[in-house]
């Protein structure tokens, strides 16, 4: 599978009209770059579109946060810039997994999601962020409820967004749900941190990790794809600018072959209780205080 990430920079505010066009071609760039280096699907960051601004949003002023009023964002506009990108994805046949806010009936808050639209032009799932921050869930949008995993030509995919990388337990319910590779889309509020965990997560799992982030944080953590082993595969280039990197995620190549083949699989099966039959009854394993 040829796999591509971006990064892309943040705009925070989605009543400006000509930031969230900006944002859109910025996105429709960089497919294009990836699809000319034979990339199969994209992933793109939180804030690829735009990144609602809690102050900007908030019905209490700019110097307080409350509430956000939605009919603050240019919906038209954002939908209009989706349905560009979805236009795209099957010119070009090109997988694209891109964030953005998903609106719901009012009064009900939006969800921040991930939309996965197929090389067809379709939308065909949607993850929402369930454990949101604080300031997102109790002022800003609605959390998601399940997981969500999608296939492309053999690979198997699951979504994680913002500050889920702080929570190992969706990760770890991924494997369990035999994804390949998860796809983190975050703004990447310490992006070192996030950077670290995640390598940490691909290697305990012993799957790819896709991480995407803003440009703003490429100086210090671009975005890149981590192999099952926890080494970074590609990453993009760390000068600021929007950028993809390309890879091959293959499961025999030097950098997956141990994981896949022998740790994961060892995993399973110790956590399915293969240790029981070795257990041993022995006074000296009772007695916790027995002497060398």
């Amino acid at each position: 599978m040829r796999f591509a990430v971006a990064q892309t920079p943040v705009r925070d505010d989605p009543r400006d009209v000509q930031a969230l066009r900006e944002s859109g071609r910025e996105v429709r760039t960089l497919m294009r770059e990836a699809s000319a280096r034979g990339a199969r699907i994209v992933h793109f960051p939180e804030s690829a579109i735009c990144f609602p601004d809690k102050r900007v949003m908030s019905v209490d002023s700019p110097d307080a946060v409350g509430p956000a009023d939605w009919d603050r964002c240019q919906w038209p506009v954002l939908h209009s810039e989706l349905a560009a990108i979805a236009g795209l994805a099957r010119t070009l046949r090109l997988w694209t997994v891109i964030a953005s806010v998903h609106r719901l009936t009012g009064p009900n808050r939006p969800h921040n999601s991930l939309y996965v639209i197929s090389d067809r032009g379709e939308v065909v799932t949607r993850y929402d962020e369930r454990l949101l921050s604080k300031t997102k869930v109790l002022y800003m949008y609605s959390p998601g409820i399940s997981p969500v995993t999608f296939d492309v030509g053999g690979v198997r995919f699951g979504c994680l967004l913002g500050m889920e990388v702080h929570y190992p337990e969706l990760f770890a319910e991924y494997e369990k749900l035999d994804v390949d590779c998860v796809l983190l889309s975050t703004t990447g509020v310490s992006p070192g941190a996030v950077a670290a965990q995640a390598q940490g997560h691909a290697a305990v799992n012993s799957y790819w990790v896709s991480l995407s982030v803003p440009t703003q944080h490429s100086a210090t953590a671009p975005s890149g794809v981590i192999a099952p082993n926890g080494d970074w595969l590609e990453r993009c280039t760390a000068d600021g600018s929007p950028s993809v990197a390309v890879v091959n995620l293959d499961d025999s190549s030097e950098a997956a072959a141990e994981s896949v083949t022998h740790a994961r699989p060892w995993r399973r099966e110790s956590r399915a209780g293969i240790y029981a039959e070795h257990q041993v009854t022995d006074p000296r394993s009772e007695d916790r205080t027995a002497a060398f």
